[in-house]
């Protein structure tokens, strides 16, 4: 009788067993989605119908979804194309061509003005016209539009000309705002031996300046930062050794654009950590859904690049979502980052109108990741906006004033700019800066990709703050020197060793590059005026300096994440002058991008440098290139070079 129950024990204990392995087996979905044209969809939304479980495609269209059902129905939606519901079963692999949506246009005007030719346009549409969603395909930066209706469109155009004479008062509608920059001139050594500055790894310029581009138009001076434009590119620099979270790189050799100059180039490589290693994330995105983001380059174009966000979130990870128009609102409290679905549809959700109360969304956001802060986690608010704040704390210094005291609760900010007519560059790149945070420019969803997943780490997650150099130059080797662009991020000299003052964050990956045009004692310059000499520096350092072959010292200051204190590194520079034929890819591609970037400023130290100079130094520094960013930008130089001729 015991052997009897004991086997029918065991059996049911197999059957059991059996059972929940059936019950819990899973099934494997992938797939890839495309347009009519073949083209691959980015940013799509699949969704196991009535549940939160979701995947978002990647930049080949491709996507992989997890099921419990041997048979599921899934839901596959994205703005701008028609939504498709279907069955898969035992986990085969799919493949969908989505249809775009065919909206009805009333009383749908777009009027713009180029600056460039002085003609004015506007946009004449048909009663039915098919979605575009390819950035490349949207108005050049002047180009704006008044919608009528309340929803969302995404629309296709035509361009006609309107003769001036049709509208002779209408004035050029932009309110782009651009912070003046004067360039940092030379120093001379002997009166300015010191040199210090924060790190800036921001790379919202170089996107920028590629929509002006991209759409016919030479950019405006000063929105062209030309550090942003150097470090928009990653460096082949090793990894760091030991505790410190990032290496030191220099090289020292010939000036292009002034041979008898040479360049100072100095790289900081950030520790790469593993997305599986990075810590979790408490994160708050914070969206601008007011009026002026209707524009298919503004809200559409941020759902679409958020998606590619959330597809790298883990169970670990949390997201909330905050909102602000005419007021703020929470629209979706923290959630676990598998709860994909669920993430997508509140992003789905999300509709364009009223006015602009950014302060309160501020306030808002930050409140709710303090309230949910993670002890050794990654806390941050990112804010997606064109920057058009026009409700409540609304002005620059009362904008920036928030972020500083807001940034003592520890949690970081990104800032992400979208769109254009209004872009408020200046107060975005002064509210990153001041957040201990990043700033990227959102033209397409190439560069969401970029920002969002291949610099996922570099982007959210902060390895080093407060980062700061001092450079001390030796004036027995440098006459004079002058850092090529961070004008924004010139530091005191006695700020360099004060813990209180801010400065640049490093995230994990991240690449830092800055380079120094100096001038070598004995080389005439017209930069270098013709102040007097110091008497009592030049007893004192005369044979310190002359019995060395040191060029410069390199100070780093950093502090951890989460620490109070900075820690101190020191490097020493020799005197070298390695012909730029013999010099490395990265010093000869930075010195390209120095170049690109002082044309466009049309800098009165470029010396003899031209597009076809720069172009041909940057194809022969384009290393491995494997994600074709460098190659992008050789296209632009000839694009802007016959844009110039033209002027």
């Amino acid at each position: 009788m015991i052997q009897k129950t004991l086997l029918i024990l065991s059996t049911a204990i197999v059957l059991a067993l059996s059972g929940n392995h059936y019950a819990t087996k899973e099934y494997t979905i992938t797939g890839k989605i495309k347009d009519v044209g073949g083209q691959p969809l980015i940013g799509v939304s699949i969704v196991i119908k009535g549940t939160t479980t979701g995947a978002v495609s990647d930049i080949d269209g491709s996507f992989t979804l997890i099921a419990k059902d041997s048979c599921t129905n899934l839901v596959i939606s994205i703005v701008g194309f028609k939504t498709v519901n279907m069955q898969v079963c035992n986990g085969e692999p799919i493949s969908i061509i989505l249809n775009e949506l065919e909206v009805e246009l009333n009383e749908l005007i777009v009027i713009g003005y180029s600056s460039k030719s002085h003609e004015n346009y506007s946009m004449v549409s048909s009663s039915k016209v098919p979605n575009r969603r390819n950035s490349n395909l949207l108005p050049a930066p002047s180009v704006i539009s008044e919608k009528r209706k309340k929803r969302e469109i995404n629309i296709g155009y035509d361009i006609v000309e309107i003769k001036d004479d049709e509208y002779p008062n209408r004035e050029p509608f932009s309110t782009e705002n651009y912070g003046k920059i004067e360039e940092n001139k030379f120093k001379n050594t002997k009166q300015a031996p010191l040199s210090t500055f924060s790190i800036d790894v921001d790379a919202a310029s170089y996107s920028n300046l590629r929509r002006f581009i991209e759409g016919g138009q030479i950019p405006p001076i000063d929105a062209v930062r030309i550090e942003e434009m150097i470090n928009y590119f990653d460096y082949d620099y090793p990894q760091p050794k030991g505790n410190v979270p990032f290496s030191i790189n220099t090289e020292v050799g010939e000036c292009p654009w002034e041979p008898k100059h040479r360049l100072v180039h100095i790289g900081l490589q950030g520790k790469d950590i593993p997305t599986a290693e990075l810590p979790a994330s408490n994160l708050v995105f914070l969206i601008d859904v007011s009026g002026s983001m209707g524009e298919p380059n503004k809200l559409p174009l941020l759902k679409s690049s958020f998606k590619l966000l959330v597809a790298n979130l883990r169970a670990i990870d949390k997201i909330a979502l905050v909102v602000y128009a005419g007021a703020a609102g929470v629209v979706l409290p923290p959630t676990p980052g598998n709860e994909k679905g669920k993430i997508i549809r509140a992003l789905d959700d999300l509709e364009a109108g009223g006015s602009t109360a950014g302060g309160e969304g501020i306030e808002l956001a930050y409140q709710l990741a303090k309230d949910n802060f993670m002890v050794k986690g990654n806390n941050r608010v990112i804010l997606a906006t064109d920057g058009d704040f026009n409700v409540g704390t609304s002005s620059e210094g009362d904008l920036v004033r928030l972020i500083e005291n807001k940034r003592k609760s520890g949690v970081f900010l990104t800032v992400m700019g979208f769109g254009t007519g209004n872009y408020q560059d200046d107060k975005m790149q002064q509210l990153a800066d001041k957040g201990n945070g990043n700033h990227a420019y959102i033209d397409n969803l190439s560069e969401a990709r970029k920002v969002l997943v291949n610099e996922f780490g570099g982007t959210l997650f902060t390895i080093a703050k407060d980062v700061k150099l001092q450079l001390e130059f030796n004036p027995a080797k440098v006459a004079g020197y002058r850092l090529i662009g961070y004008e924004n991020r010139m530091l005191a000299d006695e700020d360099f060793k004060d813990d209180t003052k801010d400065a640049g964050e490093l995230g994990s990956g991240h690449t830092v590059t800055a380079i120094y045009e100096i001038i070598p004692v004995g080389v005439e310059s017209k930069f270098l005026g013709t102040a007097d000499e110091l008497r009592y520096q030049q007893w004192a350092d005369k044979n310190k300096t002359q019995n060395t072959d040191e060029l410069l010292t390199i100070k780093f200051r950093y502090k951890a994440p989460d620490g109070d204190k900075s820690s101190l590194i020191e490097e020493i520079v020799m005197d070298k002058n390695t012909r730029l034929d013999h010099s490395s890819d990265n010093f000869r591609w930075s010195a390209a991008v120095a170049e690109f970037g002082m044309l466009l400023h049309k800098s009165i130290f470029k010396g003899d440098a031209s597009y076809a100079k720069c172009i041909k130094l940057a194809e022969g520094a384009r290393g491995k290139d494997t994600e074709g960013y460098r190659r992008e930008m050789i296209k632009l130089l000839e694009m802007v070079s016959a844009l110039d001729k033209k002027e």
